[in-house]
């Protein structure tokens, strides 16, 4: 079973879902913590190597692909947009 599996999920219903809001603002619930279960080194190292991921990759492209990629975003946009 996953961790998510195990999460109390918010209910769809958009009655239920105002009462479980209105009790967690006066208290009677709680909110799940998001995090609540996580190896804190764990988030700490996937924080650390997100933080460095997008400027470590752009220093080892060269220019050429850094323009090729460029070039190829642009087209994606205007084809979305045209």
């Amino acid at each position: 079973m996953t961790d998510s599996a195990k999460k109390p999920k918010r209910p769809r219903d958009t009655n239920q879902l105002a009462k479980l809001i209105a009790d967690i603002a006066t208290g009677e619930a709680t909110d799940p913590d998001p995090d609540e279960g996580k190896d804190p080194a764990a988030v700490a190292l996937g924080r650390k190597g997100g933080q460095k991921g997008g400027k470590a990759r752009a220093e080892k492209l060269s220019d050429e692909r850094k323009s090729e990629i460029a070039r190829k975003a642009a087209a994606a946009r205007w084809r979305k947009n045209g």
